[in-house]
C-alpha cells in the first residue's frame, strides 16, 4: 500500500508539494472519486489514479539505457555534469541512479534505475555482472600483453581477476571484466606498458549498447531487456 502522493510522485509527474496543492483543488481522483487527503494509502497494483485529469501510469521500477558522453560523472549529486542532467526533469523526482560507474572520460552503456535490490546484486562481488569495453591504446599491445591482462595483473594495490581480451588491431580491441575497481582498465594497461586513449562500454549484464543512441541520448529498456537484466542479477 502506498500513499497517494508517493504513488503519483514516483512517476515523475509532479513533486509532492504540487500533488498536495492539486488535491486541495480537487484534481486528484482514485477509482473515479475525488481525493483531497494525499496521505491516504491505496493498493498500487489495482488503484486507478488520475492527476489533473490524466491517468497516472505507475510502476515500481524504471530502467533506462543511456549512452554516456565524455565529461559527465556517473553520480546523482547536484552538479551540472552529472549524467542525471541528460534525462528529462521528471526523472529527477523519481530517485533514479546509475547502476555502477563510468569514469568521467569513459563513454558508452550506462543503466539508470531506481531498482536498488537489483543494482546491488548486479554490482556485488558474488553476482558481479560482466562488462565489455571497446578500447584504443598507445603504444600498441600484442598477444603476450593480452595474455597477461587475461591472467590478472598487479595494478598497485590489487591483483585483477581473470579477464577476456579480443585484439582487433594492435591499438584496439575489446576487454571483458567481472569487476570494477577504480580506473581498473587504465591501470591494467599501464601494468603491461600501454595507456588507454579511448574507452567505451558496449555491454553490461548481457545487455548491449543500442548503437542507434548517439552519445547523450537515452531510452527505456524494453520488457525483454528488463527481463535479461533481472535474470543476470539472479545468477
Amino acid at each position: 500500500m502506498l500513499r497517494i502522493d508517493k504513488y503519483i510522485a514516483d512517476t515523475g509527474i509532479a513533486s509532492r508539494k504540487e500533488i498536495k496543492d492539486a488535491a486541495r483543488r480537487g484534481l486528484v481522483a482514485v477509482d473515479g472519486k475525488t481525493v483531497r487527503d494525499v496521505g491516504m494509502r491505496i493498493d498500487e497494483s489495482s488503484a486507478r489514479v488520475t492527476y489533473c485529469g490524466q491517468a497516472v501510469n505507475w510502476q515500481k521500477y524504471e530502467y533506462l539505457m543511456l549512452n554516456k558522453p565524455s565529461g559527465y560523472i556517473s553520480s546523482t549529486e547536484d552538479s551540472s555534469k552529472t549524467v542525471m542532467k541528460l534525462l528529462p526533469e521528471k526523472y529527477t523526482k523519481m530517485e533514479l541512479f546509475p547502476c555502477g560507474r563510468l569514469d568521467i572520460d569513459t563513454v558508452g552503456l550506462l543503466i539508470i534505475t531506481n531498482d536498488g535490490p537489483l543494482a546491488h546484486r548486479l554490482l556485488s562481488p558474488k553476482h558481479h555482472a560482466e562488462k565489455t569495453y571497446f578500447y584504443r591504446c598507445s603504444p600498441p599491445i600484442g598477444e603476450a600483453e593480452a595474455q597477461r591482462l587475461e591472467g590478472g595483473v598487479d595494478i598497485g594495490d590489487y591483483i585483477t581477476k581473470t579477464a577476456t581480451v579480443e585484439l582487433i588491431t594492435p591499438e584496439s580491441g575489446n576487454i571483458t571484466l567481472t569487476e570494477g575497481k577504480f580506473h581498473q582498465i587504465k591501470r591494467m594497461f599501464e601494468a603491461v606498458g600501454s595507456n588507454i586513449t579511448y574507452l567505451r562500454r558496449i555491454k553490461f549484464a548481457n545487455l548491449s549498447l543500442d548503437e542507434s543512441l548517439a552519445e547523450g541520448e537515452w531510452r527505456k529498456l524494453t520488457p525483454k531487456e528488463t527481463e535479461i537484466l533481472r535474470k543476470t542479477g539472479e545468477l
